[in-house]
């Protein structure tokens, strides 16, 4: 995947480190950025009248900040050599991914700094938008720096996926210039489906014929959930990124019961590279 046009997501609270790492990795990678800034605006009173017209003030008051923190963000930018535009969006929770899903349709990456992913209410319309309704993945960065461009190490959390096969070609251009790809199975199963008799083995001939250097490291989660085992795995290797496929099982399952990424989404604190 060539990246050309990245797309960011900001919050309109705090955005300026988001910014900042956003241009340092748009500015490495050679690519246009588009910076989304939203509002998720609250639900409207409707039962007096009173209340409602306060509500439609305090929402011309949130239309109003949000026009002037897109004005900031584009002074912000006009300071740089960097191709850009800044899009703007006033929108209510339940219609925030639509909106995220239709910019994320033209962009080769969906960009989600930290202080954009502390808010779980727009985490969670990036997540339902980009992953579920486009076919762009995302790059969480949870980190106050920007995301190596070149990362020196990255692991795959591989599982044999269709989404986790999905995520791994998506970031090939990261994993080639890699000095060191872990493809990394959490108690796998030698079988002749889904990981093969050497589980990881197919996984990392593939990636071997593209150029990565890939190796294959079999773990124990020792009683331990999936995501402590991976991101533990994570901190062993010093990896800058971790590949991984997202909710690879139903959505309601994930929600009511948690899940692999959920939890990874919440306590990683390395980038992570997600699609589905």
């Amino acid at each position: 995947m060539s990246i050309k046009t990245v797309l960011c997501i900001l919050g309109v609270d705090r955005w300026e480190n988001d910014i900042q790492t956003a241009v340092e990795f748009c500015e490495a990678q050679g690519a246009h950025l588009t910076a989304l800034m939203i509002t998720i605006g609250g639900v409207p009173a409707l039962t007096y009248e009173a209340a409602s017209t306060m509500w439609l003030e305090e929402q011309q008051k949130e239309i109003d900040r949000l026009a002037e923190e897109a004005k900031a963000v584009k002074k912000n930018l006009e300071r740089t050599a960097l191709s850009f535009d800044v899009q703007q969006v006033y929108t209510e929770f339940a219609w925030a991914d639509e909106d995220i899903a239709e910019r994320a349709l033209y962009a080769d990456l969906v960009l989600v700094g930290a202080e954009a992913a502390s808010n779980e209410d727009l985490q969670r319309r990036v997540i339902d938008g980009a992953l579920f309704q486009s076919p762009t993945p995302i790059l969480i960065n949870p980190r106050m720096q920007a995301v190596a461009a070149a990362p020196k190490s990255v692991l795959v959390a591989w599982d044999s996926s269709d989404e986790v096969a999905r995520a791994t070609r998506q970031s090939m251009e990261f994993l080639q210039g890699c000095d060191a790809v872990y493809v990394t199975l959490v108690d796998p199963v030698a079988a002749r489906f889904p990981n093969g008799e050497e589980p990881g083995s197919d996984i990392a001939t593939f990636l071997a014929r593209h150029g990565v250097k890939a190796q294959v490291d079999r773990i124990s989660s020792g009683g331990r959930r999936v995501d402590e085992a991976l991101r533990q795995h994570a901190t062993d290797v010093a990896a800058d990124m971790v590949v991984m496929g997202a909710y690879n099982h139903p959505r309601i399952q994930q929600r009511l019961f948690g899940g692999v990424t959920k939890s990874m989404l919440k306590d990683s604190r390395i980038p992570l590279f997600l699609s589905r």
